[in-house]
């Protein structure tokens, strides 16, 4: 590991990537601050003063798998950059390895979350004797379209639909139009899938990892895991896409930027790999 470049060019170009190594980082933790703020914003629409401790965790499921991200991220820069190959033994292996089972835990529950929501979502229960959002204002709900949380009131009733009939969104004290709850199960799935891709990209990652730990650096193994995340990269890009279609092009950025970050521990990882090929060399 710590597999640095030495001498005129190559060090020029280990420098710069470095540089944009911890760029990409910076971004993520920005990032990280606008998913905190969204996850509040839509839980003093969703949350009630009878949500569950299991409630409240789901609303931030995102802000929680950021965080479990974040130090998976950092846990991987440890392994593969920052801890020399003579150091990686003994209590400092263990503790990475430690964090890392407990941020895959946080990851999960995620999974949980997301799955938990579209198949409450599922159910179309439609809001009875309401034919107009008008009729809702003393509810005490909210309106939802396009993950964008609105509460009903009488000067905002006339304006977010124009719908004759409602529907809840889930078990939440959230209502919208057909097209509205449509839509949100749509993004719940994309969401989903989104979730799981990631643990797919990291599973790959950890075998290349566990595989270069022992020594190895072929086979037909290494060469599956290596290629398949460039294909999960591709499918999470035009996840990106498609939430960017919709407006949300935070989304987007999101996804570029985390790639981004996982770019850098790929090349660590190939840096390290330069390293191992380099050792029978210089025996």
């Amino acid at each position: 590991m710590n597999a640095k470049a030495a001498g005129g060019a190559d060090s020029k170009m280990h420098k710069i990537q470095q540089t944009i190594k911890w760029i990409v980082y910076t971004l993520l933790i920005i990032n990280f601050v606008y998913y905190i703020f969204e996850d509040w914003n839509r839980a003093t629409h969703t949350l009630t003063s009878s949500s569950t401790f299991l409630d409240w965790t789901s609303e931030f499921a995102t802000s929680i798998d950021e965080s479990a991200w974040f130090i998976l991220l950092f846990m991987l820069e440890l392994e593969t950059y920052i801890i020399d190959d003579e150091n990686w033994q003994g209590w400092s292996a263990r503790i990475v390895r430690g964090v890392r089972v407990i941020c895959i835990v946080m990851i999960a529950h995620t999974i949980y979350a997301f799955s938990a929501s579209t198949i409450k979502m599922h159910p179309t229960v439609p809001v009875e004797n309401v034919s107009s959002l008008c009729s809702m204002i003393d509810k005490d709900v909210s309106y939802v379209y396009n993950l964008e949380y609105t509460e009903v009131t009488a000067a905002t009733c006339d304006s977010l639909s124009t719908a004759s009939e409602f529907y809840w969104v889930s078990t939440d004290p959230v209502v919208s139009d057909l097209a509205g709850l449509t839509l949100e199960r749509h993004l719940l799935w994309a969401d989903l899938a989104e979730a799981v891709i990631w643990v797919l990209v990291l599973l790959a990652i950890e075998i290349v990892v566990r595989q270069q730990d022992r020594g190895i650096t072929g086979g037909a193994l290494f060469v599956s895991m290596s290629r398949s995340k460039f294909v999960m990269y591709a499918l999470l890009l035009l996840l990106g896409v498609y939430w960017a279609s919709l407006g949300h092009w935070i989304y987007l950025w999101d996804e570029i930027v985390w790639i981004g970050g996982f770019a850098a521990i790929e090349m660590n990882i190939s840096e390290w790999r330069d390293d191992l090929l380099e050792q029978p060399k210089t025996a």
